[in-house]
Order: structure tokens, then C-alpha cells, then sequence
């Protein structure tokens, strides 16, 4: 474990490890060669540090479909290309999600079970068992005496040579027939010659024929020395409740026969909560055993990482992502519980340093509406849910020089050069990318455990009546928001356990467990919960009486992670929200800034973040020299303003909003502001800034056609909606996120000096006008058919802020 001094040396520059990532869809998948080596040459240049390949679909006539020849070879040489950058290769194994193809047969696609009721009379019936559609199957048969739902218990009826026999009843009666029909999902979002059936996720045979016809291929095209690991989208596999054989494995694995009770799964019983718990409880087990496993098993033969997305359905529990080898998640929200909280929990138990999020998956909607702010204050709330590796949601390849604007995938950002304020991308990467390493440093302080009630959540789960299989999200729902927001408030962390997760875990070591009122729990966990008591542990409902102090206290809107390192301990600071805020700390910290990587000394007890703003403290003395300041405003940054589009200069007056004007409001690209500004005859000791101001807070759902999980910053910049200056010619920095301030020293003269200032805004509003997109998406539709929808494109104009809002204020810094 490193000491504090260690990772301060490298706080500066750190090495390679934990640069962000970025999702490359392949459309098609239809690619050049030379445009391959162009992005990846862009992505080098932007400071990221790899690229996870996902194959998605068309966008133009394909030549090259799926698993073809040349498409395997055009994998090979970005591959190959992508090392000679020194840049991550990772591969999606197959195209779109969730795993599947033409390759897989009915004997190996998903499956659920069905029910079908009937009422009949009290005669004998002897009925032919009728295959309504290829693949159904009769699993079993039951009758119950009564009628309309009145019975609550059933008996099973033989199905012998084909024929449902029915005995002669008492009276009116329902039949419940069982039947396992295959899902019909194919897989979503799939590339030309990649369509087919989603396999079944509780198959050990359906997951062996996908390596073979897909992942095995790609990963030898890559060649597994080239791939920094082998990737699984998140599971959606709709109402898949069923697989061949599970009738068997039930019984294996419970000790007890599932078909005899098969109805309890429909039909309410006093035992039907428990054999509902043992019913998900297996096909849990049959994941982790029959998909998870394979794939990590077969990807490290060849010496490659198997990475995860380990949550939605089938049910996978927390602890299953202990089966495959690097965590991820997705979702932001760090006051509550998003899928990133249940990955990087379980990296915590399971003893995994790196856990990555896909991270800006549906940023600020449409593309190309995301802001520089927009990515890192989604990133602050990634790192404050336990990650501390970005893989961005994405990169879409685009060949250039087509018509518009070129190819973007259909929700999500579109996170590549094509934005005007890319030349920010290398600050803005370099910032993400300090964090990630620190947060890579040491180990996560979290003394709050919060029991996962996977009991209640599986006798909860209906999939039979178009309930949820997805166990994360009926945990969350269980569990509740009120938890996770008094344990954050207070300055605290915690991880989730469940109860395959105990093991790992000495009860002794474990102060306080929040348990939200579970109702069923197995033995074992309660012995578990007794021993942490018998320790001197808490269990308790509600934590907001128990929770110990907090090192660093945050106020409203402020997250705070905490690292431990071999000798001290840092801690990730940050303001999520769109005031400013002050931290209040017990004695002196030594102040890192994740920016530049300059170390300070705060000497007093508090720290300010302005909005949007992060920092990392670390307790203790430190070497480094604090000089106490005092600030004097000398007045605002010249009068006289012009304004450069594209060789066109007009004189101008502040606030400037291009969206003003009609000629400009589908402008996507850079202006020049030039003023004088005069400065004051300066000693050694002073310094000049240059100050735009905070802003103005915007209330959330101000754009109410956005998603809940669409991330945005709720603020209108002073700019916008990111900016260059110069000062006398010489470079003085980029301004793209609060504080809005420079400093200008270096370049400073007394007298008149020449400010230029280079806007850059989105390319938003560019695709409001864009005339290519809906032909585009229309033309592909009508070859390859309805694989995807467009979403909020008619949105892309709405509360778009181009310009220079505020003249800037001179500010002289003199040390007290």
C-alpha cells in the first residue's frame, strides 16, 4: 500500500492507470482503416487511455457484416493500432446486448414460463397437449377444486402420450397449465449478420456455443495479448425464468421436488414465500455457475480479464459478481443506491481495487448537448458511488468528411472531436484521470454496512405475472432511498452485503449493519448479525441515531470518499451541487488540486467549493508553505468589445448569447472576443486574475423531456460554454468549469494589455439543423429494419446558452 507522500509525488502526473475510457461503437459495423487510426490517434492526443469496442447497428449499406472475414481483420488492425498508441484495446463479446445471435438455437435461447388457467366442470378430461408455437413445451399440469381463482391449493395431473388427463371432481374446478415458451427477445440493437435469439443465461451449453461462434473469434483477431479484458453489457434479459433441467437442479440444490409445487409460484400458499425464494434463489446460482463462470474461466485460459456488468435479469445478486474478474456498473446518484453502488460494494468485499462505471450513458439528451461540466460533475457522482475507473458512453465512430454531421448513436453522449470545445478534452480528461488513480490508492474507509434483503426481494419477484426478475432493482426498492441519504449526509460511506458476501467479511471488524426491516434472512445471516452484536457492533432499522463522526464535515450538496493509505489518509471532496459551499475540517489539510495537481495548506478549518467543484484533502502537517491572501476588484475587463465568426468581426456589447441572434442560433463552433484591459502598475508579491462570475442556478427539471437518469448541470455558465484566453498573445489557460477564474500574471504588463478570449460551444446547436439525420436513420431503417429509435433529437435547440454572459472583473491578489 503506498504511503501519502508516495501518491502525492504522483498526484502531479500520475502513471497510465485509471485514464478514462471510452465505448467505440462500430456502426454496422462498417469501418475504414485509416479512420480507425485517425480516432484512436484523436483519443490518444485527448489524454484517454483506451477504447471498449461494441458493435452495434448499420448506418450504412454493410459489406462487411458481423463475424465475417474482413470484419475480423479490420478488429485485428485496431487492435494492433491501439498498442502502438500505448491505448487500452477492450472487446464487447458479440453485438448489441445481451449475448445472442443466429447461433443459437431454440434448444439454447431464453426462456420463461408460462401460465395458462382454465375453469371446467366436475367430468373427466382427457385433452391433447397442443404446441401453440415452435418451442413451447408442457411442463406440468395441475387442477384445484372451485372456480375463479378460488382455490389455493392444486394436485397434479398426469400427461402421459401427449394427452393432459383430468380426473372426474366434486364441482366446478380451474386447471393451471405450465408451460416453458421460449422469450422471444433477440438481441438488442444488434450489427448486420450479429441478429438472432438472446441465449440462456442459466446454459452452460448456450454460453459454450456463443464463445465458440463469437467471443473465441474476436478475442483471436484482437489476439488476447492486445485486449485489456473481455466485456458483458449489463443483463437484459426480459422475464427469461426458465431453462431446460432446472427442474433437476432445483431439486439438487433446495432438497426438495419443484414440480409437485410448481403452482406456488402463481398461487398464494403458506409455503409459497419460501419456495419463491429457493425458485429465484436457483436460477441466481445458475447464472453465476452457467454464464458468469464459463465466460471467466474461458477468458482467463487465454490470460484476458473477464469484466461485467452484473445486474438486471437474469437475477443476478451482488455477490455474483464475485465470479468474474473486473466490476462495473452504471448510474449516477451517490446519495441513493445506483447499479454503480451494488458494483463497487462488491469490488470492496471481494477484494477487486478497480471498479468502472460506463459512465455518461445518458448525459444531458440528446448528443452533443453535453458540456464539458456535464461530464465531470456525472463523473464527481461515479467516484463518490465507490468508482475509480470512467469508461465513457462514447466515442461513435463517424467516417469523415460524410454529409452533416455524421454518425451518432441513438441516446447517450457523443464524446469525440467533433465537439467545438474539444481542444478542453485534454483538461478535462487529465482531471478525471488524477482522480481515478487516487481513487485507485490504498483502501475505501466505509464503516456503514447495509444488509441487501435478497430474501424478500426473491419472494417479491412475479416474473409469471409481468413482475421484475431484476433483484438490484427490487433491493433498491426495499431498501429505500432515506437510508443511503442519512449515511451520505452525515459525511459517511458504506457497502451493501448480502448474504454470500458474510463470508468475506470477520463480523468483528464490522461496527455498525443497517437492516430495512427484512423479513426473511437465512440461518446463517442471523448468526452473522448476532456475532457482529456480540462484538460490540450495531444492527439497527435506522442509522440516523448510531452513525459515528465524520473526519470532514460536508454540507448539503458535498460527497465525501475516504481512502486509506499506508501511513494517512485522503479525501475525495466533492460539491455536487450548483451554490458554493463550505467544508469544514477538524485542523490543518493539505489541499490537493485535481486540476493542475498543485498541492496547498488550508490552515484554518474550512474550505470552499464552488459549484460543480472538487478537491482532495489530507490531514496532517505538511512541507508546503501557506501565504495568507487579501483580493482587491479594480473594475471590470475593458468596454469596448468586437466579436470574430469565422473571419466576420462586429463590434459587440455583454452579455453576448448567440442563440440571440437567428443568423447564429444553429452556430456550432468558436468566436473570438477581443478587448484592452488595464492594469495597474504590480509588485512582486501580487498577482492578476481575471473573473467571469459563478453563473445562474437553474432548478432542476428546467427540461422536463429528459429522463430521470439523464445527468445535467443545473447552472447557466458565464460562458458557454467553454473558453481559450490569451493575454498580449501568451496562453493563460481554459475555462470550462466553476471557478471561472485565470490567473494572468505571467502575461501581464502595466498599462493596456490585449485579451482575446475563444468561445467554444456545443455542437448541439448544429444538429438542430442538421437536414441528414432523419433521411439517414429512414434509409437504414428501411434495409435493415427498426433497430433503434432517435431520442430527443427535437430537443437538441431547447435552452441551448452559446456566448459570453458576463465582461470579466480584473482581481488583484496581494499576500496579506
Amino acid at each position: 500500500m503506498p504511503t501519502v507522500n508516495e501518491v502525492r509525488n504522483q498526484f502531479r502526473t500520475p502513471p497510465p492507470e485509471g485514464r478514462p475510457m471510452m465505448r467505440w461503437w462500430w456502426f454496422g459495423p462498417s469501418v475504414d482503416r485509416h479512420e480507425l487510426d485517425r480516432q484512436l490517434q484523436a483519443m490518444a492526443a485527448a489524454g484517454l487511455g483506451g477504447v471498449e469496442v461494441a458493435f452495434v447497428y448499420p448506418l450504412s449499406p454493410v459489406d462487411t457484416p458481423f463475424g465475417s472475414d474482413k470484419f475480423l481483420g479490420d478488429v485485428r488492425h485496431a487492435a494492433r493500432s491501439a498498442r502502438d498508441l500505448g491505448l487500452r484495446f477492450d472487446l464487447t463479446l458479440g453485438s448489441g446486448w445481451s449475448f445472442g445471435g443466429g447461433h443459437i438455437g431454440p434448444d439454447l435461447a431464453a426462456r420463461r414460463l408460462c401460465w395458462e388457467r382454465r375453469e371446467i366442470a366436475l367430468q373427466a378430461y382427457d385433452v391433447p397437449v397442443v404446441e401453440a408455437w415452435p418451442g413451447d413445451e408442457l411442463v406440468a399440469a395441475f387442477v384445484g377444486e372451485g372456480s375463479s381463482g378460488v382455490p389455493s391449493t392444486y394436485v397434479e395431473v398426469p400427461v402421459t402420450d401427449g394427452r393432459i388427463r383430468v380426473p372426474q371432481g366434486n364441482g366446478p374446478r380451474e386447471v393451471l397449465l405450465a408451460y416453458s415458451r421460449l422469450t422471444g427477445q433477440n438481441v438488442k440493437r444488434a450489427a448486420a449478420g450479429a441478429e438472432g435469439p438472446a441465449l440462456d443465461h442459466y446454459s452452460a451449453a448456450a454460453a459454450v456455443e456463443h464463445i465458440r461462434c463469437v467471443a473465441e473469434p474476436l478475442l483471436m483477431a484482437a489476439t488476447p495479448e492486445l485486449v485489456g479484458s473481455v466485456f458483458c453489457d449489463s443483463l437484459e434479459v426480459y422475464r427469461a425464468d426458465w431453462t431446460p433441467g432446472i427442474l433437476e437442479e432445483f431439486g439438487r440444490r433446495r432438497g426438495y421436488e419443484l414440480r409437485p409445487r410448481l403452482y406456488e409460484l402463481l398461487v398464494d400458499t403458506p409455503g409459497s414465500r419460501q419456495l419463491r425464494i429457493d425458485f429465484h434463489r436457483t436460477l441466481s446460482e445458475l447464472y453465476e455457475e452457467n454464464f458468469v463462470a464459463v465466460f471467466q474461466r474461458w477468458a482467463s485460459g487465454h490470460g484476458v480479464p473477464f469484466r461485467i456488468q452484473s445486474y438486471g435479469e437474469p437475477p443476478a445478486t451482488m455477490s455474483s459478481y464475485r465470479f468474474a474478474d473486473l466490476f462495473e456498473g452504471e448510474g449516477w446518484g451517490w446519495t441513493s443506491i445506483p447499479e454503480t453502488r451494488w458494483a463497487s460494494s462488491a469490488a470492496s468485499i471481494h477484494g477487486r481495487s478497480v471498479v468502472s462505471a460506463e459512465a455518461w450513458t445518458w448525459v444531458h439528451s440528446p448528443s452533443f448537448r453535453a458540456t464539458p461540466l456535464d461530464l465531470k460533475g456525472e463523473a464527481h457522482e461515479h467516484f463518490l458511488s465507490g468508482v475509480n475507473q470512467l469508461i465513457g458512453h462514447g466515442w461513435p465512430y463517424s467516417p469523415s468528411g460524410g454529409p452533416g454531421l455524421g454518425w451518432i448513436f441513438y441516446a447517450a453522449g457523443a464524446l469525440d472531436d467533433r465537439n467545438p470545445w474539444w481542444p478542453m478534452a485534454t483538461d478535462l480528461f487529465g482531471y478525471l484521470h488524477r482522480l481515478s488513480w487516487l481513487l485507485q490508492q490504498g483502501t475505501p474507509v466505509r464503516p456503514v454496512k447495509v444488509y441487501v434483503p435478497a430474501s424478500d426481494a426473491y419472494a417479491a419477484m412475479r416474473g409469471d405475472v409481468g413482475g421484475s426478475l431484476n433483484l438490484y432493482r427490487v433491493v433498491r426498492r426495499l431498501i429505500g432511498d432515506e437510508i443511503p441519504r442519512i449515511i451520505r449526509s452525515a459525511g459517511l460511506d458504506f457497502d451493501l452485503i448480502d448474504d454470500d458476501a458474510l463470508a468475506a467479511l470477520d463480523p468483528a471488524e464490522v461496527p455498525l449493519v443497517v437492516v430495512a426491516d427484512a423479513a426473511t434472512m437465512p440461518e446463517a445471516t442471523t448468526r452473522w448479525l448476532d456475532a457482529v452484536r456480540a462484538a460490540g457492533g450495531s444492527v439497527v432499522s435506522d442509522p440516523s441515531a448510531v452513525l459515528p463522526a465524520a473526519p470532514v464535515t460536508a454540507p448539503a450538496d458535498v460527497g465525501v470518499v475516504h481512502r486509506r493509505l499506508a501511513d494517512g489518509d485522503v479525501y475525495f471532496v466533492a460539491n455536487t451541487g450548483n451554490e458554493t459551499r463550505t467544508v469544514r475540517c477538524d485542523g490543518p489539510v493539505e489541499q490537493w488540486d485535481p486540476s493542475t495537481g498543485a498541492v496547498a495548506v488550508v490552515d484554518g478549518s474550512e474550505v470552499t467549493l464552488h459549484a460543480y467543484e472538487a478537491t482532495v484533502l489530507v490531514p496532517g502537517s505538511s512541507s508546503v508553505e501557506r501565504t495568507a491572501v487579501e483580493e482587491v476588484t479594480v473594475g471590470s475587463a475593458g468596454g469596448a468589445w468586437v466579436v470574430d465568426f469565422d473571419g466576420e468581426t462586429t463590434p459587440v456589447t455583454l452579455p453576448h448569447r448567440w442563440e440571440d441572434d437567428p443568423a447564429r442560433a444553429t452556430y456550432s463552433g468558436s468566436a473570438v472576443y477581443e478587448t484592452e484591459i488595464d492594469i495597474p502598475q504590480l509588485d512582486a508579491t501580487t498577482r492578476v486574475l481575471l473573473d467571469f462570475g459563478v453563473g445562474d442556478a437553474v432548478p432542476a427539471g428546467i427540461e422536463s423531456y429528459l429522463p430521470d437518469n439523464s445527468y445535467r448541470a443545473l447552472l447557466v455558465p458565464p460562458i458557454g460554454v467553454a473558453a481559450e484566453v490569451w493575454l498580449n498573445g501568451v496562453p493563460c489557460g481554459a475555462l470550462w468549469a466553476p471557478p471561472y477564474r485565470l490567473d494572468l500574471t505571467h502575461a501581464a504588463k502595466p498599462g493596456p494589455n490585449a485579451l482575446r478570449i475563444v468561445v467554444h460551444n456545443t455542437l448541439a446547436n448544429a444538429l438542430a439543423a442538421d437536414e441528414h439525420l432523419e433521411p439517414l436513420v429512414e434509409s437504414v431503417t428501411a434495409q435493415y429494419g427498426h433497430r433503434f429509435d432517435m431520442q430527443n433529437i427535437e430537443n437538441a435547440a431547447d435552452f441551448l446558452n452559446s456566448g459570453l454572459f458576463n465582461p470579466p472583473v480584473v482581481v488583484l491578489q496581494r499576500q496579506a
